[in-house]
């Protein structure tokens, strides 16, 4: 396909990096208007433009990676150059309500919220489509699940996925970096600490994935009667541990929803 990426922000970036990466035969173009800070895309054979509309006309599939309050200039300068097109928007909070009104056409409209582990083959991509669109997401479904896994979802749960699958990778992250610092305290060095950290959670994930389990049945293998693993569970759950997450979860998204 000839894909093609308005804003080439972190998201937006880590896409066309992600696609070039693990996919093939797609064509991949970027824009941002301080072409400068994208330039370095074009060692991963990826088009990068100054220019939202150039070439654009070309495309199979256009990807929105922008701010909310963007949306409506952007697709004002670039409908006029679309028919018969998938646009996919990542722009948070933009319903698909919305964006059917903005363009109101030969388009098809969908909604995607990617993160940023996108560029590593690694997201969690959630994608809605209104009812009568939805025979319409198989190409996107496909391609995102080329760079990690993709799911359907219905729009209602969009600003949830924005919290546990893209603002839950600063979660996950912040809890590495408490274990890192764990490992400190307890004797390792930095690099060392943030080495092992890292690849017990990545560890961690992959069981998740791969054996299809509750996360309880796999703490169950490594937590053994009057053992060191029970002890700092409790530990962890008598400070709060994971309330104190479903907290911060949850407080993202009635930020979110303002």
């Amino acid at each position: 396909m000839n894909i093609y990426i308005i804003g080439g922000g972190n998201l937006g970036a880590a896409i066309a990096i992600g696609l070039a990466q693990f996919t093939k035969g797609n064509k991949i173009t970027v824009t941002r208007r301080n072409i400068q800070l994208i330039a370095h895309l074009a060692q991963y054979g990826i088009t990068v433009s100054a220019h939202n509309t150039a070439g654009i006309a070309g495309a199979d599939m256009v990807l929105l990676a922008i701010k909310p309050w963007q949306a409506d200039a952007v697709l004002d300068e670039i409908l006029p150059h679309l028919s018969g097109k998938t646009i996919a928007s990542a722009a948070s909070g933009v319903t698909l309500e919305h964006l059917h009104n903005k363009v109101a056409g030969t388009n098809t409209v969908l909604r995607i919220m990617p993160n940023i582990a996108v560029q590593y083959g690694a997201s969690a991509t959630c994608i809605s489509a209104k009812a009568e669109d939805v025979g319409k997401t198989g190409a996107v479904l496909e391609l995102f699940d080329r760079v990690g896994t993709s799911v359907l979802i219905d729009e209602k749960l969009m600003d949830a996925a924005t919290v546990l699958g893209a603002c839950g990778t600063a979660f996950a992250l912040r809890y590495i970096r408490a274990s890192m610092q764990a490992g400190i305290e307890i004797g390792f060095d930095a690099k060392t600490a943030l080495a092992i950290a890292a690849q017990t959670a990545l560890g961690a994930t992959q069981m998740l994935l791969k054996e299809q389990a509750h996360p309880e049945q796999l703490i169950d293998k490594v937590t053994t009667p009057q053992g060191c693993t029970i002890a700092g569970l409790n530990e962890m759950e008598h400070e709060g541990f994971s309330s104190s997450l479903i907290k911060g979860i949850k407080t993202s998204l009635k930020q979110i929803k303002g």
